[in-house]
Formats: C-alpha cells, structure tokens, sequence
C-alpha cells in the first residue's frame, strides 16, 4: 500500500500494521494462522530497535536544542554522553552543529565533513544518528520537527511481558461491501500529539453487526488494500482508547467499483502509542467510532 505507508510514515505508524497483517500465514481452510501471526507480532514489537525500545519524544524548536545525560541539556537523556548533540534549527531545516565524538553517522562521525551537518526527516534506519546503542532520528510530523531516540535497553523493551488478545471467532470475520464515493471526500485525522490532517478517501466499507448496519471509512486505500484505524465500544474497558488498526487485502472488483471486501477483526492491532508515551500515532477519526462492542483482536497492553 504505497499511500498508506506514507501516512503510516507521517504518524509513526511503519511497518507493524502491514507486516503482521498482510500476508498473514493461513491455514488449510483457508483463514489466518492466528497463533503466527500473533507470535511474529509480538517477536516484531520486542526486536532492539521496536516501538518498545522509544524512550524520548522531543520537539525541535527554531533555534537551539542540545541532547545529553548532563542535567543542563534541552534534552535530559540518560545513558548518552553527558554533551551528545546540539541541533539548530532554522529557515526550516534541523542541522547538527556540534556533537560528541561518539555520535555517528553512516559509520562515520557525525561531522567528519564540517562543523554543521543538515539532518533529513527519514524514518528508516538508515537516516538514525547512532551513539552506543542509542538511534536519533529527525522525523516530521506537520511540517515540525521532533527528535526520536530508541534505546534497545528500554525499561519497555526490558519488561516487555508479551500481547493480550481476544480469542480468534469466526463471528468476526465479516465480509463487507465496497462503496466507492465519486468523488473521493475528505476526512479529518486527529493524532495523539494534538495535530490534525485532512486524507482524501476513495469510499467506505458497509456491514451488518449485532443486528444493526455499521460503516467504516478508510484512512488508506489503494490498489494493495485498504487500512483503517477504528474505535468500538470495547475501548472502556478492553481496548486501546485511541482506536486499533485494521488492514485488508484490496476490494473484490478495485477501488472504482462495487464490491466486497473481508474485515476481520480478529487482526486487529494496537498503534505504536498504545505501547510507549514517544510514538505519534494516528487516533480514530469521528467516521470511525463505533458505538457497538467488538470484542476481537488485540486487546489493551497491560503494562
């Protein structure tokens, strides 16, 4: 899903929704290998560098920000050197321009090739500044900047005692209809840092439930599947209170034709933030809260 990844991208979102979920082991009748799959999520989540490895959260104002253990830093982060990194940012951009000897970049020191080095938004580990275990990353999320720091000796990642879900039920492995809307409408997207994005969407899903007709709207759909992030009345007591992702392969007939499409919500998932107060993660828009209970798929982590 080309479009989604880059929205998962913009809301911290990578790779945990789609590798989990799409292309899922089955089994001989055809339905997911639930237990895999939830094994390989949980593997995934509690690799060195996984969401539970996050351990700071920092915007980047214009001017000077600097990042280290000493107790006189912007930044106070334990285990770095006690001066890691000053970053400036100015004229929109976010450039190192001073930083211990330990911070590294493509193996090389940080400012091997001058006194001030320009930092891109990229989220994929090849953009991390490293120092020790420690990863930096400079990602944007609204046209700002913010520091992430993943740290493998996390207290998360160290007391990480494994995911709660419901157990599988067939009930809630609904096939739904496609609607395509023409033209695609907007939808407003809130985030867990107080922002808000408008996505264009192509149509809208329709099912029955508990006897009454439900919608869903997706955040993403193109030519892979389709991806939502969605809320049901589970969320007071059971589920993650910001709403669950839930990806699918594409519709029956494309995008720009009626069809059908499966939901199973025994697939679905916590966001990154449901595990770490550093994630910036996408919550459920208006379009997608459910008033009904759908008791499937991840449950709420208990710390």
């Amino acid at each position: 899903m080309k479009q989604a990844r880059h929205i998962l991208l913009l809301f911290t979102c990578l790779t945990i929704t789609q590798a989990a979920l799409h292309g899922a082991p089955v089994t001989a009748g055809g339905r997911p290998d639930y237990a895999s799959d939830r094994a390989a999520r949980a593997k995934a989540l509690s690799q060195p560098y996984g969401w539970l490895s996050l351990t700071a959260l920092q915007w980047l104002k214009p001017g000077i920000t600097t990042v280290g253990s000493a107790a006189d830093n912007t930044v106070v982060l334990a285990g770095a050197p006690a001066h890691l990194v000053t970053f400036e940012v100015k004229d929109g951009k976010v450039a190192v321009i001073a930083a211990a000897a330990s911070l590294g970049f493509h193996g090389r020191p940080a400012l091997a090739g001058g006194s001030r080095m320009v930092i891109g938004a990229g989220e994929d580990d090849d953009s991390a500044l490293a120092s020790g275990p420690l990863r930096l990353w400079v990602i944007d999320r609204g046209g700002r900047r913010y520091l992430r720091v993943k740290d493998p000796g996390a207290t998360t990642r160290k007391q990480f005692h494994g995911l709660r879900w419901y157990p599988p039920v067939e009930h809630f492995r609904i096939q739904a209809r496609w609607i395509p809307d023409s033209p695609p409408h907007g939808m407003h997207v809130p985030n867990e840092i107080g922002q808000v994005t408008s996505v264009s969407v192509a149509g809208h899903v329709e099912f029955e439930l508990e006897g009454t007709r439900q919608t869903l709207v997706p955040m993403e759909a193109d030519k892979d599947g389709l991806w939502f992030v969605f809320r049901d009345a589970t969320y007071r007591k059971t589920t993650y209170g910001g709403g669950r992702f839930l990806t699918t392969d594409p519709p029956s007939n494309g995008l720009d034709h009626p069809g059908t499409v499966i939901l199973d919500f025994n697939q679905a998932v916590n966001p990154p933030c449901a595990y770490s107060p550093f994630a910036t993660c996408p919550l459920a828009p208006r379009e997608d809260q459910l008033t009904i209970a759908i008791p499937a798929g991840e449950e709420r982590y208990a710390e």
